[in-house]
């Protein structure tokens, strides 16, 4: 399943080098505006900007939670049932969510996906409302259980991928600059640990963290999980695609495949949780040189994340200790990325306040 590494665009280095002269220029302290004037400077590269955009059309910020259910889930790795999948797909596009609250505060377009919901969200019994775009791109309901086989076929993990891959263009169509990834699945942080293991050659009991707050017990069955289906996949770790196939699932190979078309493309993305990072982690290894495009909205509270944005090379922007996923900490982030673009475009030139 290996296949040729794809090359990202490159970042626009006289950009960066124009927008870090006028940094340097402007009418404070040298170095006072912290990582605030490093996330300006960023702005500008990946937009080929300078003053970096402003990002507040509408629709100019748009986030896709893509969801999904994890075999996993019937396996005691998560505090809460499979069940809760559909009904907060429902709710995100209902607007009743909490990614929707801190979208609707900080104007960020939401659009949620059906990528693998194990329940037939478009059948009479759960139709009711629900806008037909969010079913209309099932990979396959649920994903198999990683410990015990393989969670997608080759040509499931390459449908999944091409999905993600085409949802940006999509989103770019509708007038994205700004990009934010989410999820929904009960049992994707285990998924998303194993993938973290296996890329970074780490054992289940550094990365496995308790997800929607498992006890003791939870935890020590989680961890099993994830060593179980370490051991069952080793010989494919060193390929990227292989161990996406392998270890991941539906929406998070369609994660995978939005990051790495994002970085193609040349198009910032605003990473969230565990989910979005240790995808962005296999859009590295795809498309090596992607993270130039990424920043990390938060810190989440799984040490696989924290794993994962270290061999990145990315500091999040927040630390709240936010563990909700759906996008959320990329959205409550976004007002930072505003506030960088602002400082670097509004602040007068020391040469222009200087008598």
């Amino acid at each position: 399943m290996t296949a040729t590494p794809l090359a990202p665009a490159p970042i626009d280095a006289a950009a960066r080098a124009t927008a870090q002269e006028r940094l340097s220029a402007l009418a404070t302290p040298a170095g006072a505006l912290g990582r605030l004037g490093d996330l300006g400077v960023w702005l500008s590269a990946t937009t080929g900007e300078v003053p970096p955009p402003a990002l507040t059309g509408p629709g100019q910020v748009r986030l896709v939670v893509l969801a999904g259910d994890h075999g996993v889930a019937g396996h005691g790795v998560s505090a809460y049932p499979a069940a809760v999948t559909p009904a907060m797909v429902r709710t995100v596009a209902a607007g009743r969510a909490g990614v929707s609250a801190l979208a609707a505060a900080h104007d960020v377009a939401v659009r949620v996906l059906d990528v693998a919901v194990d329940v037939p969200l478009d059948s009479e019994e759960y139709v009711g409302g629900l806008d037909p775009e969010v079913t209309a791109r099932r990979v396959r309901r649920g994903s198999r259980s990683i410990h015990l086989e393989d969670a997608l076929t080759t040509e499931e993990c390459t449908t999944a991928l091409d999905l993600g891959r085409a949802l940006v263009g999509e989103e770019l169509a509708a007038g994205g600059r700004l990009l934010l990834t989410g999820d929904l699945g009960i049992g994707n942080t285990t998924v998303a640990a194993a993938l973290v293991a296996a890329s970074l050659g780490l054992p289940a009991d550094e990365v496995v963290g308790r997800g929607t707050g498992v006890d003791a017990d939870g935890l020590a069955r989680k961890t099993d999980v994830v060593e179980a289906a370490l051991r069952r996949t080793r010989d494919r770790h060193d390929d990227p695609l292989a161990c996406l196939a392998a270890l991941g699932s539906a929406d998070l190979a369609a994660s995978t495949g939005f990051l790495v078309e994002a970085a193609v493309r040349g198009v910032p993305v605003l990473l969230d949780g565990l989910m979005s990072v240790a995808c962005a982690l296999l859009a590295e290894r795809i498309a090596p040189g992607a993270a130039a495009w990424y920043a990390a909205g938060h810190r989440s509270t799984e040490p696989a994340q924290s794993l994962a944005l270290e061999k990145l090379g990315l500091e999040p922007l927040l630390d709240l200790g936010l563990r909700l996923g759906e996008g959320s900490g990329a959205v409550a982030a976004v007002p930072l990325v505003r506030s960088a673009a602002a400082l670097l475009r509004d602040t007068a030139l020391l040469s222009e306040v200087l008598p």
